[in-house]
């Protein structure tokens, strides 16, 4: 696929993830996604997390559940060779366990196949940030 046409559907997932609309995001995932959160980051415990009902479990399950609020902020989208989409973006969150609010610099990178789907994600963000919020 074209790099724009690659834009356009991380672009979509991205705008789908913000208003909640989860079917969307799951729908753009290949059935054998792999997805790997950023070293050190509390929710690495699972990577590789394989498919969309690994991801929901271990990552959009949990994220929901220990943040009074989760949201992306000035997300900045960029199509690169060979299918891969490289996003940079904020994270602005509110721990539920201790009240301490983050706003951390993270990039994602994203891979996908000929047909659109979304066959491999790479986090990478401030885990100092992270961790210092949840104690």
């Amino acid at each position: 696929m074209k790099p724009e046409q690659n834009i356009q559907i991380i672009e979509k997932l991205y705008n789908a993830f913000s208003t909640g609309d989860m079917p969307t995001v799951l729908g753009l995932m290949h059935p054998q996604i792999e997805w790997n959160e950023a070293e050190s980051n509390s929710l690495a415990d699972g990577n590789p997390y394989i498919g969309p009902d690994a991801i929901v479990q271990g990552v959009f399950s949990r994220l929901g559940a220990n943040h009074e609020y989760f949201g992306l902020q000035d997300v900045k989208i960029y199509g690169m060779n060979e299918n891969m989409v490289l996003a940079t973006l904020r994270y602005d969150a509110k721990v539920k366990a201790t009240g301490k609010s983050y706003n951390a610099q993270a990039a994602h990178l994203w891979a996908l196949n000929d047909e659109g789907k979304v066959t491999a994600f790479q986090q990478y963000v401030d885990t100092k940030k992270l961790a210092d919020s949840e104690e």
